[in-house]
């Protein structure tokens, strides 16, 4: 993730002291307030959502700068509202299981992963996902050694002792993907038991009114509050003594400005090891996540649809997500390695333009290019480009400890096929690429199958929070019961991606990642060659046509299940 911009606010400067005073006082009601009237906030919560997400939407479009008709909307909708009413859907569920006194995970699948770890299957969680859904899975780890009676035991964190609140919490919201600052918000009131303010990135500001007007029936509470302003409201915020704790979506070098300070007082604070702020700290912070191709026989309609995979985890928003692979690994020994560098330099080249619309985007890919005199430019809009070539030896390699949060996707190879490469590929990616949020995986079903338990042992040896097989992560981040957040670890000195875990509507206790598994081929292609998932390409993919309209009717689905609107949905989803 970037910085905040810089860029001084116009808005008037909230009074903090009225503010938090505001939510102490709301924090004293909320330590008050049944499970079952919580429960019925977050259904409020929903309906407000629900009739803001037009608005939403196109909001997000003039921030983006994006053609109201363009498909590329789809993103917008699942990345915004969708995203917000399945995890205000589920998050209701746990609380009506907590306020009856049920197990949360009575009708969850449990199983072993590797390591003495448990697996929580979190996708599909009921008969919607499964079609909605059909083929992809998502298990939650959790640490080495937990045992399913602790698990189920402390299911539903704080919500367990909800009169057991914990003050005020500061989140400094995201400014790229527009779900993050209100599920951030969420899981600090509902997780974490903290009633929240939440300080908008300047790039997010015109959407203020519209999360006031979903958060309204908190807001009406004195739960939560939405500012804007520069970073001098957010310094202001973050060091007011009513704030009991701060989380954060953004840089890492936001984030040592936010707990160290910045220049030599800063240098001296890390040496030290005495931090500015003296309060907890959780982050989401990003990084260089890497797309990890295992060799295998494909066809050249699977090179195409991989290599639009690729794309999508490349130049979804432009690039400018925390969550972007920024580093293709391919094996130098696989037959076919060419052909799908010339299928992704075509897919590329002919994904819908966009502009770079995140500031400071520009600037950071022309920086990649000067560094990288070699660097393709395959097309498409003028910024977008390919960095072949890297040595993942080389230890001043920039593209391995740089996150450029933008359409720039670098390409390194090793030896080796079979266990040989996989093995090498997660030990290139655990020590030579910088954070630790996701790490993809891409492999025809033959190499899995070849695999056995390797794969999944080499699953358990990356260290990273969400690992996809055949998926991007990003379907880790859209899965309401699933963690988000860095592989735990880090520290306060040393943050990479971040600190603590996010979204987790169980609201599960002793995770380490979340594991997302996905169709290697699309329906119909996979039906005729005998695979037994039906999911067509999905809506978030960056070349589907139909993805604003499937996007559409997702959210209004998630708002309101009916069986009734399943075929207009599936069918939008079939064109795409």
């Amino acid at each position: 993730m970037t910085d905040q911009p810089s860029t001084r606010s116009t808005t008037p400067t909230p009074d903090i002291d009225a503010l938090v005073e505001r939510l102490a006082t709301g924090e004293r009601a909320w330590a008050r307030t049944h499970l079952s009237e919580r429960r019925g906030l977050l259904l409020d919560v929903a309906a407000a959502t629900a009739a803001t997400a037009d608005t939403w939407v196109r909001t997000a479009a003039c921030i983006k700068q994006l053609n109201p008709a363009s498909p590329l909307l789809g993103e917008e909708w699942l990345s915004g509202p969708y995203a917000v009413l399945t995890y205000l859907q589920a998050l209701q569920e746990t609380l009506r299981r907590l306020d009856e006194g049920a197990d949360v995970l009575a009708d969850t699948r449990i199983t072993r992963a590797p390591g003495d770890r448990l697996a929580v299957q979190v996708l599909p969680y009921d008969t919607y996902d499964k079609l909605l859904l059909n083929g992809f899975h998502a298990e939650v780890w959790t640490t080495p050694g937990t045992t399913e009676e602790q698990l189920r035991a402390t299911a539903g964190l704080t919500q367990r002792a909800p009169r057991r609140t914990r003050g005020v919490a500061l989140v400094l919201g995201a400014g790229n993907i527009l779900s993050i600052p209100p599920l951030d918000v969420l899981y600090q009131l509902f997780a974490e038991n903290r009633t929240a303010v939440l300080k908008l990135n300047p790039t997010t500001d015109p959407l203020a009114d519209v999360y006031r007007a979903a958060f309204k029936p908190l807001i009406d509470r004195g739960l939560v509050e939405i500012v804007t302003g520069g970073p001098d409201v957010g310094g202001a915020l973050a060091g007011h003594p009513g704030i009991a704790a701060v989380h954060m979506t953004g840089s890492e070098g936001t984030h040592d400005a936010v707990v160290w300070g910045t220049g030599e007082a800063a240098t001296a604070a890390k040496a030290a090891g005495k931090p500015k702020l003296s309060k907890p700290m959780t982050s989401e912070l990003g990084g260089v996540s890497p797309i990890i191709i295992l060799p295998g026989e494909w066809s050249e309609a699977d090179l195409r649809y991989q290599a639009e995979h690729v794309a999508t985890m490349r130049l979804h928003n432009s690039g400018c997500n925390c969550i972007a692979g920024q580093i293709l690994i391919l094996s130098s020994d696989w037959p076919q390695k060419n052909a799908f560098l010339t299928a992704l330099r075509r897919a590329f080249a002919t994904a819908p333009a966009r502009p770079a619309w995140y500031p400071g985007c520009e600037a950071r890919v022309q920086s990649a290019r000067d560094l990288h005199p070699g660097a393709e430019k395959p097309g498409g809009t003028p910024e977008r480009t390919l960095l072949t070539g890297l040595d993942l030896t080389d230890p001043d390699e920039t593209a391995f400890t740089t996150e450029y949060f933008g359409p720039v996707l670098g390409v390194a190879e090793l030896p080796g096929t079979a266990t040989q490469f996989l093995d090498a590929a997660v030990t290139a990616a655990n020590e030579r690429l910088h954070g630790t949020l996701g790490a993809n995986l891409i492999a025809h079903p033959d190499t899995i199958k070849a695999l056995g338990d390797s794969l999944r042992a080499a699953i358990a040896n990356l260290r990273y929070g969400t690992v996809a097989v055949n998926a991007w992560t990003g379907v880790g981040y859209a899965t309401p019961r699933a963690t988000w957040g860095a592989y735990p670890g880090h520290t306060l000195d040393d943050v990479q991606s971040g600190i603590g875990i996010i979204h987790n509507a169980l609201l599960l206790d002793h995770t380490e990642r979340t594991v997302v598994t996905g169709p290697f081929r699309p329906a119909p292609r996979s039906v005729l060659l005998g695979d037994t998932t039906i999911s067509p390409k999905p809506p978030w993919f960056v070349t589907n046509t139909t993805a604003a309209r499937t996007g559409r009717l997702l959210t209004e689905f998630a708002a309101n299940p009916r069986w009734q609107d399943l075929p207009a949905l599936f069918a939008s989803a079939l064109r795409g």
